[in-house]
């Protein structure tokens, strides 16, 4: 397997229950693009996924509680993408199957902002700067 350019200075590693049925939901609600990926093993889990969403790197992985690593809740953190056009990003997200969290709004910091949940639980929050 080729390495794929690592893209941002802070790059997310998601562990989901799932790792390539969220890359395919990422695909479809984000516009993400598989830069690479591990072959599934017997239990259809995938140790690696790297992606590329909206300029940046983001890796995903399954749950492997034999090493350390069990299923888990995300908790804590919301993913947020700094986007042109929010509305048509809103609009394939919620198409694709993405939970309404905190509908699009403008905000007090000059900008329209939601929140997105995906189906494995990651908060996901869209921002677009409005123009001066």
């Amino acid at each position: 397997m080729d390495t794929p350019e690592v893209k941002g200075g802070v790059v997310a590693y998601l562990n989901v229950d799932g790792a390539m049925r969220a890359a395919d939901f990422y695909q479809r609600a984000l516009g993400a693009e598989i830069a690479a990926a591990h072959p599934t093993d017997d239990k259809g889990r995938t140790m690696h996924v790297h992606l590329y969403i909206n300029g940046s790197s983001v890796m995903l992985c399954d749950f492997y509680p034999e090493h350390g690593h069990p299923p888990q809740k995300p908790q804590a953190f919301t993913m947020t993408l700094m986007v042109a056009d929010i509305d048509a990003w809103w609009r394939r997200a919620v198409d694709a199957g993405a939970e309404v969290v905190m509908p699009v709004a403008d905000m007090f910091w000059g900008a329209r902002y939601g929140q997105l949940r995906d189906p494995f639980g990651v908060t996901w929050a869209l921002n677009e700067q409005k123009s001066a």
